[in-house]
């Protein structure tokens, strides 16, 4: 059983390393543990490669983005949902690909890869709300929104973010037209 200090320690350990990862992708480890108010053998206890680091950063931030869609169902209708949703999936796409400098190109892989099933069975919940509401067409496929939503990231990197007004006719083209 872990320790409830250890398990502060590493969750500080990851607030601090998302903050300064978002900030500056060159971020060293020993300026992670410095804003994490920890040592560096804390640090490295917990993570002991840089790669180890970035990989649990993102770990980290696809279980909290996973773990919206209850939220959001509950709160809004299943389209606005999945809207809210893929806003903060977009933003999560930027930051990862920030972090994605700082992996090797197998381990960008591997966590491609990790993440691809948990998402895409996020989607699903919020696919299939739209569906049994009536809102959401009944051929939407989940691996399709998926892949639209990898276009959202990169317009949103030009002066001008296309994002918004992209993810408007991906909604609209998922509606049922009644």
């Amino acid at each position: 059983m872990v320790r409830s200090d250890a398990r502060e320690n590493r969750a500080r350990i990851l607030a601090a390393a998302r903050e300064a990862f978002a900030e500056d992708g060159g971020v060293s480890m020993n300026q992670v543990a410095q804003r994490a108010g920890v040592g560096a053998g804390t640090l490295y206890r917990n993570f002991p490669t840089r790669e180890a680091l970035v990989l649990a950063v993102y770990q980290d931030e696809v279980v909290r983005i996973i773990g919206t869609v209850p939220d959001l169902l509950a709160e809004l209708p299943p389209l606005e949902a999945l809207r809210q949703w893929t806003i903060d999936l977009v933003e999560a796409m930027r930051r990862k690909h920030g972090l994605g400098d700082a992996l090797s190109p197998g381990a960008h892989q591997a966590i491609s890869e990790q993440s691809y099933g948990p998402v895409v069975a996020a989607i699903t919940e919020l696919l299939d709300a739209g569906k049994k509401d009536g809102s959401i067409r009944e051929d939407a496929d989940p691996g399709d929104f998926l892949q639209l939503t990898g276009a959202l990231w990169r317009a949103a990197t030009t002066p001008e973010d296309r994002a918004p007004r992209m993810l408007a006719l991906v909604l609209d083209g998922l509606r049922t037209h009644r």
